[in-house]
């Protein structure tokens, strides 16, 4: 019986299926130890707004029927893409 190799992918579903079917420790000489994150993962960032203005954003992000974590990322991606 031939052993598959680990598929080397960036594709999270594709590794996901194939650990799914598969014994880690089947594959343990091609295992090797990272000391580097392998995925890099956003940064979140917390903003603090008055009552006032938080039921503002909220409404514009109802009123366009989005998340307001959506609109808020529009509007500071839309200032970075535009600053110099």
């Amino acid at each position: 019986m031939s052993i598959k190799r680990i598929p080397r992918t960036d594709s999270i579903e594709e590794l996901a299926h194939f650990w799914d079917t598969h014994d880690v420790t089947d594959f343990e000489d091609e295992l090797e130890e990272v000391s580097e994150p392998v995925f890099q993962r956003d940064t979140i960032v917390k903003v603090q707004l008055s009552s006032e203005d938080a039921e503002t954003v909220e409404g514009i992000a109802r009123s366009r029927g989005i998340p307001v974590s959506d609109l808020i990322r529009a509007w500071v991606l839309e200032k970075v893409q535009a600053s110099p």
